[in-house]
C-alpha cells in the first residue's frame, strides 16, 4: 500500500475559528475532506501551521497560515481489466454504472478478477488512488442496476456524506412471493446473523433499517413492487421482505423453499425453477451533483431476465382469468 501526494492547499485561519482545535478548524476550512481524513494527515505530518507541526487537539489562532499536503492511499490491489461496462452517466467528477446481475462489485476470496472494480480501473486508471476505486455503495452480485462511482477525492467525500445523510434517493424494482394487499413501510433493525456469519437478519440489537414499498402489479401468487430505501444495510431489501414472509423470487439465501402457485402454467413453473438470482433491480437514482449542486436523476429500464419473468407471471394470471 502506498501514498500519492496531491496539490498543496493553503489557507489562512479565519478569525471566527480562533481558539478551535486544529482538526475541527480544518474540517470547517476544507469541507471537501472528511474530518477523519484531515486528522490522519495531521498525524502523518502533512499539515503545517505557520510552518510548525501541531497535534489535532492544539488550538489555532486567526490569521495563521495552514498548509495541507493531501495524501491519497493507494489501497486498490486489483489490476485493471477490460470489461464491457454499461455507463448510464459520466463526467469529470463521477460515473454511474448499470451493473448486470452476476457481476461481483469488489474483488474477494474466489473473485480476484473479472469484477466491476477491475473494469473500472481499466476505464479510469486514476481510480486506484481512491478508497474502493471510488465505489460509493454496494450492490449484491446478483442484483442488477445503478451504482455510483466517484472519480476524485472531493466527489468521493461529498457522495459518501450524502449517502450517510440519506440525501441520495435510491429506487428498486422487485418481485416477491405472496400477494401483497398494499404498500407500506418495513422498519426493522438489521445485523449480522448470530450463527451464519454470511447472512444478515432482523434483530433487536441491529442497526436501524427502513424500507418503503408500493405495489405495482399483483399476480396469482406474487407481487411486483417498487422499493425505496431510507437506509442501506447489507442485503436490506432481501432481509426485510423475507422477514415479512414475502421473500424475493430467486433468492437462494433468504428465499426458503420454491413457492409455485397451484395450477401454475408450465411456462411459469419452468421460469420459477430456472430464475437463479434475486428478482431485484436498482432502477433509478436522484441526488445533488457533488460539484455543481444540480439534481441528477438517472433511470435505467428493467433488464431482460426480469422483463421475461414479469411477462410469464402476467400470462399465468391471464390464463387463470385473474
Amino acid at each position: 500500500m502506498g501514498c500519492m501526494s496531491l496539490e498543496l492547499l493553503e489557507k489562512l485561519v479565519p478569525p471566527e475559528l480562533s481558539g478551535q482545535r486544529l482538526d475541527l478548524a480544518l474540517a470547517r476550512m476544507f469541507p471537501e475532506f472528511s474530518r477523519s481524513r484531515l486528522k490522519s494527515w495531521i498525524l502523518q505530518g502533512n499539515v503545517r501551521v505557520d510552518d510548525l507541526e501541531l497535534r489535532p487537539r492544539d488550538a489555532v489562532s486567526g490569521g495563521q497560515q495552514v498548509v495541507v499536503r493531501p495524501q491519497v492511499e493507494i489501497s486498490v490491489t486489483s489490476g485493471p481489466e477490460p470489461l464491457d461496462l454499461v455507463i448510464a452517466f459520466e463526467d469529470d467528477d463521477l460515473l454511474i454504472v448499470n451493473k448486470p446481475a452476476g457481476l461481483v462489485v469488489h474483488p474477494g476470496a474466489g473473485n480476484t478478477r473479472g469484477t466491476l472494480m477491475n473494469g473500472l480501473l481499466h476505464h479510469v486508471p486514476a481510480l486506484e488512488s481512491l478508497p474502493r476505486a471510488g465505489i460509493v455503495h454496494r450492490l449484491d452480485k446478483d442484483t442488477s442496476g445503478l451504482l455510483i462511482v466517484a472519480k476524485n477525492l472531493t466527489s468521493h467525500t461529498a457522495l459518501v456524506r450524502a449517502l450517510a445523510d440519506r440525501d441520495i434517493s435510491r429506487h428498486y424494482l422487485a418481485v416477491c412471493c405472496g400477494v401483497l394487499t398494499g404498500g407500506g413501510k418495513i422498519d426493522a433493525p438489521i445485523g449480522r446473523h448470530p450463527v451464519d456469519r454470511l447472512r444478515m437478519s432482523v434483530q433487536d440489537r441491529g442497526k436501524p433499517a427502513v424500507t418503503h414499498f408500493r405495489v405495482k402489479e399483483r399476480f396469482r401468487g406474487h407481487t411486483y413492487v417498487g422499493v425505496q430505501l431510507d437506509t442501506g444495510r447489507t442485503h436490506q431489501i432481501r432481509v426485510h421482505f423475507a422477514y415479512r414472509r414475502n421473500p424475493l423470487i430467486g433468492d437462494s439465501v433468504y428465499g426458503g423453499r420454491l413457492a409455485i402457485p397451484a395450477g401454475a402454467t408450465d411456462a411459469l413453473i419452468g421460469e420459477l425453477r430456472s430464475f437463479r438470482r434475486q428478482a431485484l433491480h436498482a432502477t433509478s437514482l436522484s441526488f445533488a451533483h457533488p460539484a455543481t449542486g444540480d439534481m441528477l436523476e438517472i433511470e435505467v429500464p428493467v433488464p431482460d431476465d426480469l422483463t421475461q419473468l414479469l411477462d410469464i407471471l402476467r400470462a399465468d394470471a391471464a390464463a387463470a382469468g385473474k
